[in-house]
């Protein structure tokens, strides 16, 4: 019950290493951060708009413009030599404390594209 109040019933997701909804869960790439970082900038194409973005703090933020508003925080973080973790947070601007689930499917989607581009790191290569 827990899983579905907080995937559709509120205008924010976010992703960890222990999510209330396992599709959430980190992914971990076999790559470089850089490039990784690139890839993740190269996501929010216009006319979404990148309001910071800082290579140091593996830190990027953006004013999402697609179907609907959000605000993403996206987090890149390199674990070791060539292993390179994505979190993602997103707050939807749907208006009302309610986005059904909009933001869960925005963070999946987004996975989905850096899965095609490099090769996920299983368990037990972390």
């Amino acid at each position: 019950m827990k899983s579905f109040i907080s995937r559709y019933l509120s205008n924010h997701a976010e992703t960890g290493e222990d999510p209330h909804d396992k599709r959430l869960k980190t992914h971990y790439y076999k790559a470089k951060k850089d490039d990784v970082f690139r890839a993740v900038i190269d996501l929010f194409p216009a006319p979404s708009e990148k309001a910071a973005v800082s290579n140091e703090r593996g830190e990027i933020t953006v004013n999402y413009k697609g179907s609907r508003k959000a605000f993403i925080v996206a987090t890149i973080i390199m674990v070791r030599p060539f292993q390179t973790s994505v979190d993602f947070s997103v707050t939807s601007d749907s208006g009302g404390p309610v986005d059904f689930g909009f933001s869960d499917r925005l963070i999946l989607q987004l996975y989905e594209q850096l899965d095609r581009q490099f090769p996920s790191l299983k368990s037990s290569e972390r």
